[in-house]
C-alpha cells in the first residue's frame, strides 16, 4: 500500500515539478500589456484585419492610428471605425517600402506604445514562374516594410522610462511556419519576420519592449478571392484541407495575445500545433505552453512527417497526371 501511495505521488509530483522548473527559465517572463489609454498604430489598417484591429483597439478606449497607402480607404476605414465605436482615430497614407515617408508619418503620429505591422501582399505562383519584381515586392512589403516602420517607431518607444510594457507585433503567416509549394516568395518574406522578431526582442526586453509573431491561416478579407484565382492547382489541393477564417477572429485573436505579452500567437488549432512543431528556440512567456512543447514536441513531429508526406504525394500524383 505504502508503495502504491509513493509511486502515485511521484507520478503526480513531477509533473508539477517540472512545470515549477519551467515557470522559473521561461524567458521573458509573463506580463500584461494594457490597451486602454494607450496609443495603438496599426499599419494596413484600412482593411481586412488591420481594420478589424482598429475597432477592436479603439473599442476597448485605445488612441488608434491606421496606415495605409491608399488616401481614400483610409477615409472610409477612419468613419467606419469612428462610427461603430465613437472614438476619434489618426489616418496616414505612405508607402511602407520608403522609409523617409514612413519615418515622417511616425514623426507626426508621436510616440506609440503598441506596434502593429500588419501590411502584406501574397502572390501565388511557382517560383520559376514567378517574376523577380513580384517577389522583390513582397519581400519589400512584407519584410522591409515591416523593418522600416519599426526603426521608425523604435527612438520614441524606447524613450518611455516608467509604465507598462510596450509592444510590437508582427503579422507574419502559416506560410511563415511552413514552406508550401506556390508559396516559396511568400513564405520566404514571412519566414524572416521570426528572425527578425526573435532577435529583436533579446535587443528590447531590457526596454521594456515585448514583441509578438502573429500566425494567421487564410484569412477571408478582399484579397482572398483574388489570391485563390492565382494560386496554382498543385497549392489548391494541398490546401483544400485547411480552414479559413474570418478577418474579426483573427484580430481578436491577435489583440488577446498582445495584451497577454505573448511571444507567439496561433490563431486556430492547426497554428496551434505548428507553433509545437516549430518552436525550437523561440521565446516562450508561458510554463504550461513550454511543458506543452516538451511533451508533445515528438508526436508532434510523427504528424508533421506524414502531412509533408501527403503533401509530397499530391505533388508527385499531380505532375504525373500532367505527363500523361
Amino acid at each position: 500500500m505504502a508503495t502504491h501511495s509513493l509511486l502515485w505521488l511521484l507520478i503526480i509530483s513531477c509533473p508539477v515539478l517540472f512545470i515549477v522548473f519551467l515557470w522559473w527559465i521561461v524567458q521573458p517572463r509573463p506580463v500584461k500589456v494594457p490597451i486602454k489609454g494607450r496609443h495603438v498604430f496599426i499599419s494596413g489598417g484600412s482593411s481586412g484585419i488591420g481594420l478589424a484591429l482598429a475597432h477592436m483597439a479603439a473599442q476597448e478606449g485605445a488612441r488608434v492610428s491606421i496606415l495605409a497607402r491608399n488616401a481614400s480607404r483610409l477615409e472610409e476605414a477612419k468613419e467606419s471605425v469612428e462610427s461603430s465605436t465613437g472614438q476619434e482615430i489618426k489616418i496616414y497614407s505612405a508607402d511602407v517600402r520608403n522609409f523617409e515617408e514612413v519615418k515622417k508619418v511616425m514623426d507626426e503620429a508621436g510616440p506609440v506604445d503598441v506596434l502593429i505591422c500588419n501590411q502584406g501582399v501574397f502572390t501565388p505562383q511557382e517560383f520559376e514562374l514567378q517574376s523577380v519584381d513580384t517577389m522583390r515586392s513582397m519581400v519589400d512589403i512584407n519584410l522591409m516594410g515591416t523593418i522600416h516602420l519599426i526603426k521608425a517607431a523604435l527612438p520614441y518607444m524606447k524613450r518611455r522610462r516608467n509604465g507598462p510594457p510596450a509592444s510590437i507585433a508582427l503579422m507574419s503567416s502559416q506560410a511563415g511556419q511552413v514552406g508550401v509549394y506556390g508559396y516559396t516568395a511568400y513564405s520566404s518574406s514571412k519566414f524572416a519576420l521570426r528572425g527578425l522578431a526573435e532577435a529583436l526582442q533579446q535587443e528590447l526586453i531590457v526596454h521594456n519592449i515585448r514583441v509578438s509573431l502573429i500566425f494567421p491561416p487564410d484569412t477571408n478579407t478582399p484579397g482572398l478571392v483574388e489570391e485563390n484565382k492565382m494560386k496554382p492547382e498543385v497549392t489548391k489541393l494541398i490546401a483544400a484541407s485547411s480552414s479559413s477564417m474570418e478577418a474579426t477572429e483573427v484580430a481578436e485573436k491577435t489583440l488577446n495575445g498582445i495584451k497577454s505579452g505573448k511571444f507567439i500567437i496561433t490563431c486556430n488549432f492547426d497554428g496551434f500545433m505548428l507553433s509545437i512543431a516549430t518552436a525550437g528556440m523561440s521565446p516562450q512567456t508561458s510554463p504550461i505552453m513550454a511543458f506543452v512543447e516538451v511533451i508533445a514536441a515528438g508526436i508532434v513531429r510523427i504528424v508533421a512527417l506524414c502531412l509533408l508526406w501527403s503533401w509530397y504525394s499530391t505533388v508527385h500524383k499531380w505532375h504525373n497526371h500532367q505527363k500523361k
